[in-house]
């Protein structure tokens, strides 16, 4: 675990530092309070520190001030280290957010145990952090595949589709259904089903650009939504899509298996679509891919608007 030491003294804060090196610790040394903060305020910095209160630039109070204001997920555990001992200093210092205090000359041992006591509270807070982590992703993702499961996809389409409104830009999104997909199961098995429902998300979740996004909608049937393309451009990334997974055979435990997928595309443009609610945008989506599998699957089809004399 890493501490910050920070005090213009500097054979103060050496001697510290060789301390806390011998007690196994990795050890971060500043000279002055804004190096300090600076340091605190850094998402990887360490999240123990010990602080004088005397010190250039900002003393170690505000310093302890500071950093809770800035209100960083993880928790900094501060010690002010300090000649003052009278009980206003200590409240004084407490008050401004440090977790605890130290009187100088301080016998090494105590510091020891007080160090040891920040860890318990930084442990429990990582592992808090931890849980809830785990909690939100598996709100979020599909648990099978890895990606995201149909609630969170369905929100993050609305919130492109609102997006798209407002700024006047296209999001083309696909519906994807793994061929035959039953006859993998029957043939394999569901443990080989899973396998291969996983790849296959892997594979196409490889293709995707940083703000694209693939959702698992429900059995073998994904969602992938490519937000700013032309119909040409979306047609090419569901070209793309179908090729990586239809290219080699999925190694599974019951031996390789060849999955083809096909596609349908829808386009929402706002100054055609933009009364369009999302289930209408999944409608046309799911019409393409029906055009795709009726004329033979493993291929990409893009819904084309009935024009309204032919209705």
């Amino acid at each position: 675990m890493k501490i910050l030491v920070a005090d213009d003294d500097e054979l103060a804060r050496v001697g510290l530092s060789l301390t806390l090196k011998k007690w196994g610790y990795e050890v971060i040394t500043c000279g002055d309070g804004r190096q300090a903060l600076a340091h605190l305020n850094d998402p990887d910095g360490a999240q123990i520190a010990i602080l004088d209160w005397m010190m250039p630039e900002i003393d170690g109070p505000e310093v302890c001030q500071l950093v809770r204001e800035h209100n960083i997920e993880a928790y900094r555990y501060l010690i002010l280290l300090t000649s003052r001992d009278s009980k206003d200093d200590v409240i004084a210092g407490l008050s401004a957010g440090a977790d605890d205090y130290l009187v100088k000359p301080f016998n090494p041992m105590e510091l020891k145990v007080r160090i040891r006591a920040g860890r318990r509270i930084i442990d429990l807070q990582n592992e808090l952090i931890q849980a809830r982590n785990i909690l939100r992703t598996n709100a979020t993702t599909d648990s099978l595949t890895g990606v995201w499961n149909r609630l969170k996809t369905m929100e993050s389409l609305n919130v492109e589709l609102t997006r798209a409104r407002r700024e006047g830009t296209s999001v083309g999104v696909m519906m994807l259904d793994i061929d035959f997909f039953k006859q993998v199961n029957d043939t394999f098995g569901h443990l080989t089903g899973d396998a291969v429902l996983r790849e296959t998300a892997s594979r196409m979740r490889e293709l995707l650009r940083p703000y694209d996004f693939i959702g698992r909608f429900g059995g073998e049937e994904f969602i992938v939504v490519v937000p700013g393309v032309t119909a040409q451009e979306a047609m090419v990334q569901g070209e793309r899509l179908r090729m990586a997974v239809g290219a080699t055979t999925i190694d599974t435990a019951d031996g390789f298996v060849g999955v083809t997928i096909s596609v349908g595309v829808s386009l929402f443009e706002p100054s055609r679509d933009g009364g369009l609610a999302l289930e209408g945008v999944l409608e046309q989506a799911d019409q393409a891919l029906y055009a795709s599998k009726a004329n033979g699957r493993d291929r990409v089809t893009l819904y084309e608007p009935t024009p309204a004399g032919n209705a």
